[in-house]
């Protein structure tokens, strides 16, 4: 598209005018996540009589993040079905509702069978969103446009536009009213995302609306049987209790390097992907892994750092104690303030900015650099962390966030074959779901008498893994075939 092209478009901050409605639904979607995912741990392991289900511990932070890796894994569902069945447009609706649906049975339905339904409801409705709204994003742009990045850093204000109001409104209910009330706000949220969605779906025009690779008709029937197999081999495995609520964090895991393997082979192997795009997706690798080691330790929010919100922090504000759920509110704050002024920044550099890979190596770095901030705080007891010193911290998180979420959104499309534009964005949000998977296995070792070595130890590791993505970022540039 010329520049000519573009003046006629009409725009939004000098973006394609369709963000705006894409925006919107991911401000909702996240609304409900985050402001479910920050009081579901405390739901799972709070004791009956404080409203509760009395759960270990450690057994419930695992499922916290056992299920935000099963959340990403389903991305590979939901860009299979854009990709193969109804496109990227129609699947972002149909997601939306299944989030809905979820929700409501949280709120609902008692113990865990609410909890079973809903998780595994929201799970693959955020799956299918999620995928397809970023693949979606990326389809008003052209290759090599230096709006891009600047466009998927104001995609990402919205997303944690929802992550700070989520927590605190679902925050406030828990602890006032009940947890069935904060699951019920989210359900709430959803719908209002859905609600504006359908209104402005113009503004889309036909983007996404395409099915790139059609299921023919007489593969129906294999792609059943092989969703069913899969189905009963669940069923198999918890009924053998291979798969138990206490190792579903461990297993999770397990799940998804195997089927990134496997999507990597799948991708590089197919007769759909021309030469040049098979390098890079090889070029992707490196940045894949780079992304599991950030996230393993940023979604420790609603893990470990949820634990330590409720056990060490001092939430106390002119003699008024703010939930422990708000942990979860603090870093979008940050990233709010932050966000516009990245975008503008990118924006401005164009060309001149750093290379993806050195974003990503700064982004794992000052991810390492924050855990580290944790250790001179380590060995006090009882609630003597005050928040705000906690929310300075979490400025460290945020920066690292925006050198390296958005980006790792944008280059993703950038580098995502024509064939599979869906299912690499599903390959990319992989990533994160191994490095949330992740933080519930790490978060079994945490014990605040263990503190100084816990956060000391995963903070060197990944300053470590940022230097040596910094140092072969000029191979992974040559791979990337001209993206910059």
């Amino acid at each position: 598209m010329t520049i000519r092209d573009h003046q006629r478009q009409r725009t939004f901050f000098g973006h394609p005018i369709g963000l705006t409605n894409l925006f919107g639904v991911e401000l909702w979607e996240r609304f409900s996540f985050y402001g479910m995912l920050t009081i579901l741990a405390y739901y799972l392991y709070y004791s009956v009589t404080d409203g509760g289900l009395g759960l270990p511990q450690s057994t419930a932070t695992g499922i916290v993040g056992a299920y935000g890796g099963l959340v990403y894994l389903s991305t590979v569902l939901g860009g299979w079905v854009a990709d193969r069945l109804l496109g990227m447009e129609r699947t972002v609706f149909y997601g939306g509702v299944v989030v809905m649906i979820g929700h409501i049975a949280l709120a609902v339905l008692p113990g865990l069978t609410g909890v079973g339904v809903g998780l595994v409801c929201v799970a693959l409705g955020s799956g299918a969103l999620k995928a397809n709204a970023s693949s979606l994003l990326g389809t008003l742009y052209d290759k090599g446009d230096a709006r891009a990045d600047g466009g998927f850093t104001l995609f990402y204000l919205g997303i944690n536009l929802g992550a700070f109001i989520g927590p605190l409104i679902t925050g406030l209910l828990q602890t006032h009213v009940g947890f069935h009330y904060g699951f019920g706000a989210a359900a709430i949220g959803m719908a209002l995302g859905l609600a504006q969605y359908v209104a402005f779906r113009r503004n889309l025009g036909e983007h996404g609306r395409d099915v790139p690779n059609p299921l023919p008709r007489n593969a129906i029937g294999k792609t059943v049987s092989v969703m069913v197999a899969g189905l009963v081999v669940i069923g198999i495995a918890i009924a053998l209790k291979l798969v138990t609520l206490a190792n579903l964090s461990q297993v999770t895991t397990g799940v998804i390097v195997v089927a990134s393997v496997v999507y990597f082979a799948v991708m590089l192997r197919s007769g759909h992907v021309t030469t040049e795009e098979r390098v890079r997706v090889r070029a992707f690798i490196p940045l894949f892994i780079a992304n599991a080691v950030f996230w393993s330790l940023f979604q420790q929010i609603f893990t470990v750092l949820a634990v330590y919100s409720d056990e060490r922090m001092n939430w106390s504000i002119f003699g008024w104690t703010a939930p422990s759920s708000w942990i979860g509110s603090i870093e979008p704050v940050w990233i709010i303030l932050l966000s516009p002024l990245f975008a503008l920044l990118w924006t401005r550099l164009g060309n001149r900015a750093p290379t993806t890979p050195r974003k990503f190596a700064y982004g794992v770095i000052g991810m390492g650099l924050a855990f580290l901030c944790f250790v001179p705080l380590a060995g006090t007891t009882g609630k003597a962390t005050p928040a705000l010193l906690v929310m300075a911290i979490m400025a460290v998180f945020a920066v690292s966030e925006l050198l390296l979420s958005p980006i790792g959104l944008s280059v993703t499309t950038k580098l995502a074959p024509e064939a599979f534009r869906a299912q690499m964005m599903a390959l990319y949000f992989f990533s994160v779901g191994l490095g949330t998977a992740l933080s519930g296995v790490l978060a079994g070792y945490y014990d605040s008498s263990r503190e100084f070595a816990y956060f000391g130890i995963l903070g060197v590791v990944a300053v470590a893994a940022g230097a040596v993505v910094f140092v072969i970022s000029p191979w992974i540039s040559r791979q990337m075939e001209g993206v910059h």
